[in-house]
């Protein structure tokens, strides 16, 4: 079996970005509509939700694949994957726009080939599942 590449999965950690943005559902979803066109992505459909008393989630659903976000404003926080396949398309010119976008001061990126030529041994050897404090607050 040929082992192919099928698209590139950025995996995007913002932090220290102000909290009027990460809790306004309009800013979020315009976020994602100009970086999907950043990327020279497709947009086919977009959708949110706000939740109370804080925090926004969006999807960008892409003919590329996706772009999500979801938000802890309270933290400053805001986690956000892109995910595109074919050759036009550029995530890491959504990801360039969603850093400046957001005003975060610090982020972290992680990029992650996909495809049956990825092994995940390459990319997270060490990588030990620690539960969210946030996430397990908002659940409840």
């Amino acid at each position: 079996m040929k082992k192919k590449i099928c698209g590139v999965h950025l995996v995007l950690e913002v932090k220290d970005c102000p909290f009027d943005i990460l809790d306004n559902e309009k800013l979020i979803r315009e976020a994602l509509t100009q970086a999907s066109k950043q990327s020279m992505s497709t947009l086919l459909n977009l959708t949110s939700h706000k939740f109370h008393p804080m925090g926004v989630t969006a999807l960008a659903l892409l003919a590329e694949s996706h772009i999500s976000i979801h938000t802890w404003p309270e933290l400053g926080y805001a986690a956000i994957d892109i995910f595109t396949c074919g050759e036009h398309s550029d995530p890491h010119k959504a990801c360039e726009f969603l850093v400046h976008f957001l005003k975060a001061k610090d982020y972290d990126l992680i990029t992650i080939p996909r495809g049956n030529k990825v092994k995940k041994d390459n990319y997270f050897p060490n990588l030990e599942q620690e539960g969210c404090s946030a996430c397990q607050a908002r659940r409840n």
